[in-house]
């Protein structure tokens, strides 16, 4: 490879970071939903906006009665596939060539003639007008989801023909070497950044020319999820597309339950995963005022699950968002048409029993409780009750480029959770820091960074150059690693492009002075500090005292500045009077802890008052604070509530507001009220059960939900009165 050669690959994967501001929109859209189904009563979630999916004959009327029903309105189609007969074809006219191909022939298909697309100019130009019918439809946000190349693809001849142009050489099969690999997975990131450069310009230009301003996001894996899975996006490097304005984080249970190995022991760990995925997702977008969108998922894509497993992994993945109060916006949930009308087995399907059956009503109510939470999740006032603070994890987007070839990285990606799991697992939030972000502040906030080039490499020298200077000026690094990692020998910058042995660390390691006394403890460097573990991150979550060595490295740097390493088995989180809380398995201790004070349960559909909460390993909470409404002055307001809450009023003894939520789901309110009440209306007139709780000084009502809005007016008691019906 020569040296201009070099240069241009990098390009591919350090981003300008255009800094775009996030455009003045006067759409709220804090919640959304996904849904190729026309409207319905019984998926009248009351979102924010309903981003109506797939653009073909029946799109304009969809579009017109989510509008017509109070919702803004975007769109989602897959850029990587799509039902696009139109362009791909069918059966003896499919086009076979455009699609990502294995080593055997085969083809990576989504569905019946649904392929994996090569991006092609032909194909470029079909997704623009895809968007630009949409946007003729007057849509406020086009969302182009997925953007995905299988590692093990590039055998198709647009791929090859792809390849022969970018590098000026003959194709080489991907899995042939390394470096082979790391090529081919650096052109596949290349090829579908440049295809959403173009097609995001296009929307731009083409809403301007309407005399309209629509948005562009791109839902799309965590970097963690897709590394794992085997698939090559251009994540972080999309941030350098002006006309980007976000993304949606595709965290749900199928990606999070995904097996983990943690002391050697491999298992669904659904919480630790979500939460590394959803804050490697926060990790691209903090330095540049872009939008994020947290997903869960109240099912999976999997039907073959039961309801109990879909709400406890929901539960994990939901409390694992909630983690991160810099994020206030969420998709609440994709597909409700399949959560609401979906049928799913109440046994487990491996024994071939049970029947399916629909959602329960108490679990229905419960994800509505939770859905009318995420509304109000911005909060300014943020306290912890975590372990340490301030350490975060360094991740690339060139994990993706070792996931083949004869060094591949580790299949269960413990060149990642080594580092991570065993600090998440005492209770420190460690927090994922994007490599590419480097140059705009991603260290600022961080006293202490754990780092490893084994399973993913520095893209240029400045990455190195940065870290460097960050130690000097009073950070502490903590380098996992010995070198073995057989992609240290590909081609690039840190080895003169193959002309030297070198690994990419060491020209860190040079400007940091790093001695054998690293090896053993901490060595100062300028201002700060820095430890070299010796070990494979993959090691040291395969044996049983690998987290403790990571523990130990920690422990002794933060000594070094005068900083306590504090650790515990669960993690809390206040944003405002929302109580989010993680009891956290296989961790230094086994007991419960209690949250006290008094509360509403969100996770119960009944919202009881609850003081006390004793949260077990395991177990997970959120919980709304009736304390701190109490001190904020709070004296009327529907604190809980399975339906969607707006227009809440409180004057002359009378408090009002106005509920939405889907037809054939029960409604359940907590709602703090100065006084008992005296009359409860409802208009329209529906059935409404009602109990006063003394202690607590809050009313419970209970109702149908009916995809319309009902006014409820209620009269407080005065001296003078006394109860009514």
């Amino acid at each position: 490879m020569t040296n201009a050669l070099a240069l241009s690959l990098s390009v591919l994967v350090v981003p300008a970071l255009c800094l775009r501001a996030v455009a003045d929109n006067p759409v709220r859209d804090n919640t959304c939903f996904q849904i190729a189904a026309p409207y319905s009563p019984e998926v009248d979630i009351d979102a924010d906006m309903a981003i109506v999916y797939g653009v073909n004959d029946t799109f304009p009327e969809r579009v017109a009665v989510w509008r017509e029903k109070g919702y803004a309105v975007g769109m989602m189609t897959g850029i990587a596939w799509g039902a696009y007969a139109e362009y791909f074809g069918a059966g003896e006219t499919f086009k076979v060539d455009e699609v990502q191909t294995r080593s055997d022939g085969s083809l990576f298909l989504h569905g019946p003639d649904v392929g994996y697309n090569v991006p092609t100019e032909p194909y470029i130009a079909f997704m623009k007008r895809l968007a630009e019918r949409a946007i003729d439809q007057g849509v406020k946000t086009i969302y182009f989801e997925e953007p995905e190349y299988w590692v093990k693809a590039g055998w198709s001849p647009t791929f090859k023909q792809a390849y022969e142009t970018f590098y000026g050489e003959p194709w080489q099969a991907p899995d042939s070497s390394d470096e082979a690999q790391y090529k081919a997975s650096k052109l596949k990131y290349k090829l579908y950044y440049d295809m959403l450069a173009d097609v995001c310009a296009h929307v731009d230009a083409y809403a301007s020319q309407t005399g309209t301003s629509v948005e562009c996001a791109v839902p799309t894996h965590s970097l963690i999820n897709y590394t794992h899975w085997q698939i090559v996006s251009p994540e972080s490097r999309l941030l350098d597309i002006p006309q980007l304005d976000g993304y949606v984080a595709q965290v749900w249970t199928g990606t999070a339950r995904t097996p983990i190995n943690y002391r050697g022991v491999l298992k669904e760990r659904t919480f630790d995963a979500a939460f590394f995925e959803y804050g490697q997702m926060l990790a691209m977008v903090r330095p540049t005022g872009r939008k994020v969108w947290f997903l869960a998922d109240p099912v999976e894509d999997n039907p073959n699950r039961t309801w109990d497993d879909y709400k406890r992994n929901y539960e994990c993945t939901v409390i694992a968002s909630l983690m991160w109060p810099d994020v206030h916006r969420f998709e609440v949930m994709p597909w409700p048409e399949r959560i609401f009308r979906g049928k799913y087995s109440d046994v487990g399907l491996e024994s071939k029993v049970g029947e399916r059956q629909g959602i329960a009503a108490d679990y229905a109510t419960q994800i509505l409780t939770i859905t009318n939470a995420l509304n109000e999740m911005h909060q300014p006032d943020v306290r912890y009750d975590t372990g340490t603070r301030g350490i975060g994890v360094i991740l690339s987007d060139t994990m993706m480029f070792q996931r083949e070839g004869p060094g591949h990285s580790d299949w269960g990606m413990g060149h990642f959770y080594g580092q991570a799991l065993p600090l998440l697992k005492a209770g420190v939030p460690l927090e994922p820091i994007q490599l590419e972000n480097l140059g705009h502040g991603a260290l600022e906030p961080y006293k202490l960074i754990l780092l490893s080039y084994d399973g993913q490499k520095p893209p240029t020298p400045d990455c190195n150059e940065r870290i460097a200077q960050w130690v000097e000026q009073g950070g502490a690094l903590l380098y996992i690693g010995n070198g073995s990692d057989p992609f240290h020998d590909v081609p690039q910058w840190w080895n003169q492009n193959g002309k030297t042995k070198a690994k990419a660390y060491e020209s860190l390691f040079a400007r940091l002075g790093v001695a054998q006394q690293a090896l053993d403890a901490p060595q100062a460097a300028g201002n700060g500090f820095v430890r070299v573990l010796p070990e494979r991150p993959v090691a040291l979550s395969m044996t049983p005292d690998g987290p403790e060595k990571v523990r130990d490295a920690v422990a002794a740097l933060l000594k070094c500045m005068g900083e306590p390493f504090r650790t515990q088995n669960y993690l809390c989180i206040r944003r405002g009077p929302f109580v989010v809380a993680a009891a956290l398995e296989e961790s230094i201790s086994d007991q419960p802890f209690t949250l006290e004070g008094e509360f509403v349960d969100l996770f119960d559909a009944a919202l009881p008052v609850v003081k006390n909460k004793r949260v077990a390993p395991g177990e997970y909470a959120l919980l709304y604070d009736l304390e701190w409404a109490r001190n904020k002055g709070i004296r009327a307001k529907v604190v809980a509530a399975a339906c969607r809450v707006r227009n809440e009023t409180f004057k002359d003894a009378v408090f009002s507001f106005s509920a939405r939520g889907p037809k054939n789901t029960t409604a359940c309110a907590r709602i703090v009220l100065p006084a008992p009440p005296s009359r409860v209306n409802a208009t329209p007139a529906v059935d409404v059960e009602r109990r006063w709780d003394e202690t607590s000084a809050t009313l419970w009502l209970s109702f149908p939900n009916s995809a319309r809005d009902i006014t409820f007016v209620i009269e407080l008691e005065t001296k003078t009165q006394s109860p009514q019906a």
